[in-house]
């Protein structure tokens, strides 16, 4: 039949990936790093995806296309998420058989004494801020706590307790010179980047903020598009936790300029 469906221009997408999660039903793809629609049948014409692309690599065109599909969307949905939770699965089991022999730095659900010293998450002891250096070489590092990574910190710990809550995008502790002094000293900081990892961080982050005494919430992030990923799962994490509490952005250029 003849109808409205969405169209992606592949020159123009940087893969960011705020498509494939602004579409409910499902019908938009990551494919070679690039966003692709599935199957016509998925797609309903209604154009949720077009406002969430930063490059305007989505757009309406009329063709021939099989009829939005709703059935058939259900299923797709339906084996996804069984795909992403027998995925999660066996990550977990994964991490529970092989606390000794893992990664170190592996599973940040791996708390027991028992296991890899390198896998549990603890606190890290940080020189004072006004503790004064040798040489340039040897400033200390601000990182309070160890893993880092969103899926990898566990939802409660001892170290967020009275502390403020720093999510950055990956990208920002290299673009920024000062970043450990200016923004991590004092904060706990939880790092990732939407672009290479997949779903959203908005259940975990949420998670987070409602289980401990987090005092304030800052997004460090750049100032590309792919970025907006971040700041939008983190400020839907922020107002689903309930708590009344600050919340800032802070924007910086790729070479290293607070923008915003």
């Amino acid at each position: 039949m003849l109808r409205k469906i969405i169209q992606i221009d592949e020159e123009k997408c940087i893969g960011c990936r705020l498509c494939v999660d602004a579409c409910h039903e499902g019908a938009i793809g990551m494919v070679d790093g690039k966003a692709r629609l599935l199957r016509d049948d998925y797609c309903d014409g209604l154009g949720d995806c077009l406002p969430a692309c930063p490059t305007e690599a989505i757009t309406f065109v009329e063709r021939e296309a099989a009829p939005y599909d709703e059935a058939a969307v259900e299923a797709h949905l339906a084996a996804r998420a069984s795909a992403e939770a027998s995925a999660e699965d066996i990550l977990d089991a994964a991490v529970v058989r092989t606390p000794r022999a893992g990664c170190p730095g592996s599973a940040a659900r791996t708390l027991a004494p028992s296991g890899c010293p390198g896998s549990a998450a603890r606190t890290l002891v940080a020189p004072d801020a006004t503790a004064t250096t040798p040489a340039a070489d040897a400033l200390p590092s601000r990182l309070a706590q160890w893993p880092a990574q969103i899926k990898l910190v566990p939802v409660s710990a001892p170290y967020y307790q009275g502390r403020g809550l720093l999510i950055a995008a990956d990208c920002t502790a290299f673009a920024c010179a000062s970043f450990h002094e200016r923004f991590m000293n004092g904060n706990v900081t939880v790092i990732g980047c939407p672009k290479l990892d997949e779903g959203s961080y908005a259940d975990k982050l949420a998670a987070i903020i409602a289980a401990n005494d987090i005092t304030s919430v800052t997004i460090a992030r750049m100032e590309v598009p792919c970025c907006g990923g971040l700041e939008r799962a983190a400020a839907e994490a922020h107002a689903r936790a309930g708590k009344d509490i600050p919340f800032s952005v802070v924007t910086f250029s790729i070479t290293g300029e607070v923008i915003a």
